[in-house]
């Protein structure tokens, strides 16, 4: 792990475990030691994923336990969204828990059959601590064999179709109530004081903004206001202030688009306020060559940091944000091939890092043709039309819909995709916006651009690719919505 591709899982080489990086290699030996697979899934964002590694992953005792009866496997959720993704919905169905970080229990083919997300060290009254559980898990594993894989199958099999993929008709009833809910649910969120920390619940801020805008749907705007407002002026500021970049820059854009839709100076002053501190850390020349840079989400970052200097007259923000997103393009974009994922860094020792995500096609074309909105420079069109090739090439389903990672034989290195050779496709919103979603919302904007109803239509077929599974979706389908608003103009 010392000579991971990144910083977190660079630093666990220090932890008393003997942690795996992800690859063919892990499953290989555990399938030889005829082990189950511990799989560990953080990063450094997350408040809990630190609090584990600090408390619990340096006891020697639970290392001890884990090196003698698994193989430990471990991810960092920015390096593998499509790992992340994939078993968080696994632990949504097997636990009914949604969060970081992830802790499951897999067949030495990479299907869970247990896990959930933050387990404390010890726990002898509830028996739920990990020096409790890893004993018993074990031992399960061992004496109840074929119960275990056969559940292990059903599993898998679910993560194959569990992101949201179920065809449907894309009509104006689905996205008013579809709407009304992502209304509801964010409300609820802010009735909890649970909106401080998260893309989703932002970009559900967002959209209605956008509603008001178009409709004046003044319910939209009350929630929105409610939700922004909690954010700023609450203990959620320090989450917000602490969250993530993307995040960060999710906020900005909402402030942003607060401002234009009612005027009120605080969101335009807390909104250049933060976009100033965000500017200050943009990657440079020296960050791109060194620790690990995620195309992704450096990509969400420097479109909102543009879109919103444009909004809120921060010239110098805007030209610092292109520069940076001008030096993200040379290093991880390539005509034909699209964008890799990883930028700088060491390579990772399994050499399974994937050259380039769905979520890197789509963001970086998003990026795009915002930049191109705000410049008219030609060349930014032309890479995000390159883009919309390489999806239809590279990416598409004939079925419907994108894949969220190019075949193991496309991308030279085998076992890339999640589950060690399943490839999924994934709508919901998540730590970004959901990479089919954002697809289509660039295809129609693309459409827009161009004039060319080809991209519409491909927009129309990858929302109905999954519609017939957003009707009781809720805040999660918060770009599918978006997406399908701009698609269908306003039903």
């Amino acid at each position: 792990m010392a000579q991971s591709g990144t910083s977190y899982l660079a630093r666990a080489a220090r932890q008393p475990v003997n942690w795996q990086p992800w690859g063919p290699e892990a499953f290989a030996l555990a399938s030889r030691l005829d082990r189950p697979v511990l799989l560990y899934v953080g990063n450094d964002a997350c408040h809990w994923c630190v609090e584990t590694d600090r408390a619990i992953y340096t006891d020697p005792v639970i290392g001890s336990l884990i090196n003698a009866l698994f193989v430990p496997v471990r991810v960092d959720r920015d390096e593998r969204p499509d790992v992340a993704q994939n078993y968080q919905t696994a632990i949504e169905r097997l636990a009914g828990l949604h969060g970081w970080p992830l802790t499951v229990f897999l067949t030495a083919d990479g299907s869970p059959f247990f896990g959930g997300t933050y387990f404390p060290g010890d726990d002898p009254v509830t028996g739920r601590g990990l020096k409790q559980l890893l004993p018993e898990i074990a031992k399960r594993y061992r004496d109840e064999r074929p119960f275990i894989v056969q559940q292990a199958a059903r599993m898998r099999q679910f993560m194959l179709t569990g992101g949201g993929e179920a065809p449907g008709v894309l009509r104006a009833s689905l996205l008013r109530d579809g709407v009304a809910r992502v209304a509801r649910d964010l409300d609820d969120a802010v009735g909890a004081g649970m909106t401080g920390n998260s893309v989703t619940h932002v970009e559900a801020a967002s959209l209605l903004l956008t509603e008001y805008a178009r409709f004046r749907d003044t319910n939209a705007l009350a929630v929105a206001r409610r939700a922004l407002d909690l954010m700023l002026d609450t203990a959620n500021v320090a989450a917000a202030d602490d969250a993530s970049q993307p995040v960060r820059a999710a906020l900005i854009g909402a402030l942003a688009k607060a401002w234009v839709v009612t005027g009120e100076a605080r969101y335009r002053d807390s909104g250049r306020a933060r976009l100033r501190a965000l500017a200050r850390e943009l990657p440079d020349v020296a960050s791109l060559a060194g620790d690990a840079v995620f195309a992704d989400q450096q990509a969400f970052i420097m479109e909102n940091a543009m879109l919103a200097a444009a909004t809120l007259g921060e010239a110098p923000v805007e030209t610092r944000a292109r520069a940076a997103f001008d030096m993200l393009l040379q290093r991880s974009y390539a005509r034909g091939w699209g964008v890799r994922h990883t930028v700088g860094g060491r390579q990772s020792p399994s050499g399974t890092t994937p050259p380039g995500l769905l979520q890197d096609q789509v963001q970086v074309a998003s990026a795009c043709l915002a930049a191109h909105q705000l410049t008219g420079d030609r060349r930014y069109l032309d890479i995000a039309i390159d883009l919309a090739a390489t999806l239809e090439h590279r990416y598409a389903d004939p079925l419907g819909g994108y894949y969220d990672a190019v075949e193991p034989s496309a991308s030279g290195q085998p076992g890339s995709p999640t589950v060690l050779g399943d490839r999924t496709k994934h709508v919901f919103d998540d730590m970004l916006p959901g990479a089919n979603a954002a697809a289509a919302a660039f295809l129609a904007h693309l459409a827009v651009v161009t004039h060319d109803l080809a991209y519409q239509r491909r927009a129309q077929a990858t929302l109905e690719a999954f519609a017939g599974s957003m009707a009781t979706a809720g805040i999660r389908a918060t770009t599918f919505f978006a997406a399908a608003r701009e698609t269908l103009g306003n039903p």
